[in-house]
């Protein structure tokens, strides 16, 4: 057996490639340094770091998400919906998180919200903001197709857009809300904060796509807004708001506006205005549109202020329905009082039913401007009505002390003072509960405030009689009279002050008036602004108005009537008016 022969091992390396022991040595240390490094620097980063860098983290993908609010709903008194708030999406991204977005997602992205991509790119190119909107309150259908790009760091979250379903008609009592779901105009405004209720929160981690991960505490849930009742009747609403519609356009008025009362409670029933404007469509929405003339607008009431005068001096003691007054012009300096169809003599009864100017201004001389002025902030003028209304107007009730005896005069009569037509129709609850002021709520009542005694409840009844004969044949009201019902007001015509003088193309025509005169349900205070074909007075452009929202009003609430069964309106071509003074 032979053997194989190995040759010894030789050492390879050569003598010039050796490292010298020093030279070992300083790498060992520099080895052992770096890894002393590392480890202090992890040691560093886990324990001293350690909640920092926790922070860091979350701050990068921890959200704080607000959830919304259901906004109450408004209702009438019966409780139909005038507004509702419908689920909406809105589109958000977080530049922060985001990525280039590819050009073919960017132009999807920017066809399906309706956007420039320069504008989208610009909302993605500040990299140091956590949220901001690309687009809000869209469909859930769109949102969905959004969300189907896939985009990184582009998110969606669920709001409210609120809806009126009553559209116009009542817009100015409603108002609406901006795209924040905050109030911004009418009882939207005044009520936010019993409406607008209290968002919720939730905190959660999200990845780089901009998915939930898990819920990182406790989630608050929203409480959503109460429920507003109204006043408001619907159903009266719209019949106000179309008849107002139809007188405005059938004289070519400038504006037009209407109130309705419950003459018993001071619930405001109706309030409509024209122009108006639609609050789920405000796209083209002039200032003049969102105007509510009916509690805003200030002016001379002319002869509606006669009644107060009148009532005056009949709880003073010092007039009775039968006082006989010269009623033919006279002078008081140097003006002259007069009426525009003179008569040499009427009793208080006919001086309401002709609208007599000089047997006013006589029975307003009775009393000391102190006691006049006393009894016409008594009876609501010069202040607010305190409706709660957002813009309401106080009127304008001159100090006592620097009145002239032609001013005086003139009060009596309805110019030298304003008001509004809100504040007008209020002052006529003194003649339908008893001679109380009643305070005026747009809110469904429970239990209704009594007022405050302004006249006593003699003086009321008296007054209510008397005016039934301005509607009556030879009143300055015919046409507001209502088939089957006795009814009572009082018509009133006024020149407008334009640059301090007053216009003689420019009038109001006003009619305020309730019904059933004998116990008083509803009262109902028609303006019409410059109306400019067909007549300027009051009993001529609001009478008719009057009368088929009074008419209509009265059969909605089951009204039992109170005149005769045999009752019959006086024929168009039978009417003969009396013209009042302006």
């Amino acid at each position: 057996m032979s053997r194989v022969y190995s040759p010894p091992i030789r050492n390879t390396v050569k003598p010039h490639m050796r490292l010298a022991p020093g030279r070992v040595a300083v790498v060992q240390v520099l080895l052992g340094l770096l890894l002393l490094a590392l480890l202090s620097r992890a040691i560093y980063l886990q324990v001293v770091q350690q909640d920092f860098l926790l922070n860091q983290g979350e701050a990068r993908f921890r959200r704080a998400l607000v959830l919304e609010a259901n906004r109450g709903v408004i209702t009438d008194r019966n409780g139909e919906p005038l507004a509702i708030s419908t689920p909406v999406q809105s589109i958000w991204a977080s530049p922060v998180d985001m990525s280039p977005v590819p050009a073919a997602k960017l132009a999807a992205l920017s066809r399906l919200l309706e956007l420039p991509q320069a504008e989208l790119q610009q909302k993605f190119a500040d990299k140091k903001r956590e949220f901001v909107y690309l687009k809000r309150q869209i469909s859930p259908q769109l949102a969905q197709q959004v969300m189907a790009l896939g985009i990184p760091g582009i998110a969606k979250q669920q709001e409210y857009r609120r809806y009126y379903p009553a559209g116009e008609m009542l817009s100015h009592v409603i108002g609406f809300t901006g795209v924040d779901g905050k109030g911004q105009e009418g009882l939207e405004l005044t009520r936010e904060k019993m409406l607008a209720g209290k968002a919720g929160s939730r905190t959660v981690l999200k990845d780089r796509r901009g998915h939930i991960i898990e819920d990182v505490a406790a989630i608050e849930p929203p409480r959503d807004g109460q429920t507003l009742a109204l006043s408001i009747d619907k159903r009266i609403q719209y019949l106000a708001f179309r008849e107002l519609s139809a007188a405005t356009e059938a004289f070519k008025a400038k504006a037009g506006g209407v109130v309705v009362l419950d003459a018993q409670t001071g619930e405001v029933l109706a309030l409509a205005n024209t122009p108006s404007y639609n609050p789920n469509n405000r796209a083209v929405l002039e200032p003049e549109m969102r105007r509510n003339r009916a509690v805003v607008d200030m002016f001379e009431p002319g002869s509606t202020m006669k009644p107060f005068t009148v009532a005056m001096g009949i709880d003073a003691g010092r007039i009775t329905p039968d006082t006989w007054f010269d009623t033919r012009p006279y002078m008081i300096g140097p003006a002259t009082v007069r009426d525009s169809h003179p008569n040499p003599s009427l009793t208080v009864s006919g001086i309401i039913q002709k609208s007599s100017n000089v047997g006013s201004s006589k029975i307003a001389a009775m009393f000391s401007p102190e006691q006049m002025w006393t009894f016409y902030r008594q009876s609501g003028f010069g202040i607010s009505p305190q409706s709660g209304f957002p813009g309401e107007s106080s009127g304008r009730l001159r100090d006592w002390q620097g009145w002239r005896p032609i001013e005086q005069a003139t009060m009596s009569f309805g110019y030298g003072v304003t008001v509004s037509l809100l504040q007008l129709a209020r002052a006529y609850t003194i003649f339908t509960h008893g001679g109380a002021l009643l305070p005026l709520s747009f809110t469904k009542l429970a239990v209704p405030n009594p007022g405050r005694q302004v006249v006593k409840e003699d003086t009321a009844r008296k007054m209510r009689q008397m005016m039934i004969a301005v509607t009556e044949e030879g009143g300055t009201a015919v046409r507001a009279q209502v088939l089957g019902y006795h009814v009572a007001g009082k018509s009133g015509t006024a020149r407008k002050l334009v640059g301090g003088r007053y216009a003689s193309d420019k009038h109001i025509g006003l009619f305020v008036g309730f019904a059933p005169a004998t116990n008083p349900r509803l009262i109902v205070a028609v303006m019409i602004d410059e109306p400019s074909i067909g007549g300027y007075y009051g009993g001529t452009v609001s009478g008719p108005a009057f009368s088929n929202i009074m008419a209509g009003s009265l059969r909605i609430l089951g009204v039992e009537p109170d005149a005769p069964s045999n009752n019959t309106l006086i024929p168009e071509q039978q009417i003969s008016e009396v013209r009042e003074e302006t």
